[in-house]
């Protein structure tokens, strides 16, 4: 784990910080008199004025890195983030630049959404919605979520919350990570486990070694009629691998991310049999933006009182 480093600030120093809105802004100035906020758009380039002394940057979300918008800062040391995904920050900052990530803040949200789209297609609601809206009565018998196997890939805040939730309906579950621990499975025994899944999560974070994690081979060693649920982001499955599983009718799958995204008019997953599919949705209830702008402005306090940093990704 990357260490937990402190931002150098001068007792008596206005802390400069970047931020997408008026709203945050307002919020993060209540914490102290020497806070300073200021709402930047990057594809406007780089920041002037006070702006260009931010030690702190709290882009949009979904935000990247625009060509040439760090150059204009010179006094940045955080980058801090309103997500837990960090993709595209990651690797791409200067020496001196901490990355850290506001996990817990989409926590909840996310992993309800795994248990409601795993629900919802075990019992068919995809269907059974469209036969409704046709005006049909159609009654007809589907799986359940009560008692099945359930591997979770993925053994961090939001995969514990789905087991946690998931544990009042009865099922086998089974976590998987990038390292065996207590509790806790390999990735390298994937193709061990995958055969006796009837419902596999995906919620991992996106690095060199989960993009295309879940590829032909992976979904081939899932057995007939399992559920794939990927709630992580859309470049951990090959897509062109589970279209061939969904037309077979071999696998099911609901997704809350896809690649490319966001998916393209016309693109062959928009009518894929077995699958249920939101636009990238699952963290997206009111309590999320509270949750997200209480980590950053604790996170702001840590820099003004000199202690260490919480929820780092990586320092440079």
């Amino acid at each position: 784990m990357p260490d937990a480093p402190v931002i150098d600030l001068p007792d008596d120093a206005e802390l400069h910080v970047l931020v997408p809105s008026r709203r945050l802004g307002e919020h993060l100035e209540q914490l102290s008199p020497r806070v300073r906020a200021h709402r930047v758009d990057p594809a406007d380039g780089p920041p002037t004025g006070d702006a260009a002394r931010a030690r702190v940057w709290v882009p949009a979300g979904g935000s990247g890195i625009p060509d040439g918008f760090l150059d204009g800062l010179p006094d940045l040391r955080l980058v801090q983030l309103m997500s837990a995904g960090a993709e595209k920050f990651a690797g791409r900052l200067p020496d001196g630049v901490v990355l850290c990530n506001a996990r817990g803040a989409h926590t909840p949200a996310t992993a309800e959404w795994v248990v409601a789209a795993t629900l919802a297609a075990q019992r068919g609601l995809p269907h059974l919605t469209r036969e409704q809206d046709a005006g049909r009565w159609s009654p007809r018998t589907d799986r359940s979520l009560v008692g099945a196997r359930v591997l979770v890939v993925g053994a961090g805040d939001i995969g514990r919350t789905v087991g946690a939730m998931m544990a009042g309906f009865d099922v086998d579950l089974t976590y998987v990570a990038r390292t065996a621990r207590d509790g806790v499975r390999s990735t390298a025994d994937l193709p061990e486990l995958l055969p006796d899944a009837d419902v596999v999560v995906v919620i991992v974070p996106v690095t060199d070694e989960t993009t295309g994690m879940v590829d032909a081979a992976f979904l081939a060693a899932m057995p007939d009629g399992a559920l794939l649920v990927n709630a992580a982001r859309g470049v951990v499955v090959d897509t062109d691998a589970l279209l061939a599983e969904l037309t077979a009718g071999r696998l099911r799958a609901a997704l809350d991310v896809t690649e490319p995204e966001p998916l393209p008019e016309g693109h062959p997953l928009w009518t894929a049999p077995g699958l249920l599919l939101t636009p990238h949705v699952a963290g997206n209830v009111p309590d999320t933006g509270r949750r997200a702008t209480e980590a950053v402005a604790a996170q702001l306090q840590r820099v003004l009182a000199g202690e260490p940093l919480q929820n780092v990704v990586e320092t440079y």
